[in-house]
């Protein structure tokens, strides 16, 4: 249940599996990243000519990893459908066309979409190496991104017996007690996904991402701990974008490991980032890596400063 002024929003099932699709396509900043790009439904197939159309694709262009994109209901069943279906879209998104594909749709987005292409510029990969770069994305296993409405005990054992790696994200949906017209959506924070097979520790696994995924669990509380921030330390975020939108913004660290930016107090290094670019009047942003946008006094990162973090509690 939600509490809003005096509205109760009580949890609700989703009509079909095409409103919770319509959920994550519109925020798929939020499932896959702020520098993510997201190709819609497209069909492949395997080498027999099996056809297969998963919900989308995602590359990741801070990772340097992508996704088969599939959003599912719990009740439509593992066994039944999920497993068979993800099985078959694994197996067609090995194949080399299916890879030229998706690399092919991404040349024409960044050449006709200038958000795509700013994505680029932010991750600081030049026009000349972005094929180069896709090659070496598209060369690893993907990752199985499903969004889903609730997460079976047989779904994770499922997902965590696949060779490749998984990401499972709750989306729940609530609706106004006195009005079901009024619906709210709910998704986790800052990409974080609610199972994360490589987090689990599958020694068996191979990881495609360089340093795995224990940053999910960290907190700016956490680095309190570990003194790697003080309550009252200003943070930077020197912010510049292609529309020529830019500014310098602070925060202040609390001591409840909370951000203040501008009055206004984040516990999400992402949320604080996103609302410091809107003060500078870029409203059109609606997504950033918090934690690789904020930075202290001697020029670290707060990413640098979670992966010390890491080492000193391992």
């Amino acid at each position: 249940m939600i509490i809003f002024d005096d509205k109760m929003f009580v949890e609700a099932n989703f009509e079909n599996e095409q409103e919770i699709e319509d959920v994550v396509i519109k925020n798929a900043d939020y499932f896959f990243g702020p520098s993510s790009i997201f190709i819609p439904k497209r069909t492949i197939q395997t080498n027999d000519g099996a056809r297969t159309i998963p919900d989308g694709f995602a590359i990741d262009l801070a990772s340097r990893t992508w996704y088969i994109v599939e959003v599912e209901l719990n009740r439509h069943g593992v066994w039944q459908h999920i497993a068979p279906q993800v099985v078959k879209q694994i197996t067609a998104g090995s194949m080399n066309e299916t890879k030229r594909m998706l690399e092919d749709i991404v040349i024409d987005m960044y050449d006709d979409d200038n958000g795509v292409k700013e994505r680029f510029e932010r991750e600081k990969i030049k026009v000349i190496n972005i094929r180069k770069i896709l090659g070496e994305i598209f060369n690893k296993l993907p990752i199985i991104g499903l969004p889903i409405d609730k997460i079976s005990e047989d779904l994770k054992s499922w997902a965590l017996g696949l060779r490749n790696e998984v990401k499972l994200w709750l989306v729940e949906k609530y609706v106004d007690f006195d009005n079901p017209e009024n619906i709210q959506y709910k998704i986790p924070e800052e990409c974080r996904p609610s199972l994360d097979t490589t987090a689990e520790g599958d020694e068996n696994r191979t990881s495609t991402t360089d340093k795995g995924h224990s940053h999910y669990g960290i907190s700016i509380n956490d680095l309190l701990d570990e003194k790697l921030l003080s309550a009252n330390e200003v943070l930077v975020f020197n912010y510049k974008s292609r529309k020529k939108y830019k500014g310098k913004v602070e925060a202040i660290v609390t001591e409840k490991g909370n951000l203040d930016v501008l009055n206004r107090s984040f516990k999400s290094p992402s949320s604080a980032g996103l609302f410091a670019i809107h003060s500078t009047g870029d409203t059109g942003r609606l997504s950033v890596n918090g934690w690789a946008a904020w930075q202290n006094a001697d020029g670290e990162f707060l990413s640098d400063l979670r992966d010390k973090c890491i080492k000193q509690i391992s």
